[in-house]
């Protein structure tokens, strides 16, 4: 039975994206962030795992650009939002992975995002201001569906790439840490299988 531990040298696939109140990683804050594990099936292909998800309350001194709460249509004051420090969103995020990693015989999490840089460096510059020591990602290397996108299907954008990947996209959705990771991990699964079904490797 193929394993996904032996498919990328031990690294676990895991889909992240992030919402933030800006594009500084080191000064703006992270607002929300979800994950997918991302999970191999009997026949090799890759499937959808388990979502994780949390709301974020701003580190101190944090920027937060309103332009990035339009675009997001985040509401920091919305009584129902629940967010937690950094640390203990983070702790909820990596706890199921750093379980997974195990489960699976696998070294570390490799980061899939859409333009992945992004999300790495917020993931770990909240991880570093939270003290966090055991991050289970690694801590430069990641896999950016944008340049897969690209290869797969001529699309750099994730709503097109995802339209021409045949998958479901609502606009109205979008912008969601939660809906953005688990369309993102469909396109990762989608492009993955496409090679494996025409035998890339």
């Amino acid at each position: 039975m193929p394993s996904i531990k032996d498919r990328f040298r031990g690294f676990l696939p895991v889909v992240v994206d992030v919402e933030t109140g800006g594009f500084n990683n080191q000064t703006d804050a992270l607002l929300e962030i979800a994950a997918v594990i991302i999970e191999m099936d009997e026949y090799g292909n890759f499937v959808k795992g388990e979502s994780i998800n949390a709301y974020v309350e701003p580190f101190e001194g944090a920027n937060i650009d309103p332009k990035s709460l339009e675009i997001t249509g985040i509401d920091l004051n919305h009584p129902l939002r629940m967010a937690l420090s950094e640390n203990a969103a983070l702790g909820k995020i990596f706890t199921p992975i750093r379980k997974a990693i195990k489960e699976t015989g696998c070294t570390r999490a490799v980061l899939v995002g859409h333009n992945a840089h992004f999300d790495l460096g917020f993931v770990h510059a909240a991880a570093e201001r939270a003290g966090i020591k055991r991050n289970p990602f690694h801590p430069f290397s990641c896999f950016d569906t944008v340049t897969l996108s690209a290869l797969a299907y001529g699309q750099t954008v994730l709503a097109r790439a995802i339209k021409e990947a045949g998958i479901e996209w609502q606009s109205d959705q979008a912008h969601s840490a939660l809906y953005d990771t688990e369309k993102t991990a469909e396109l990762f699964c989608a492009i993955y299988n496409k090679a494996n079904r025409k035998g890339m490797y």
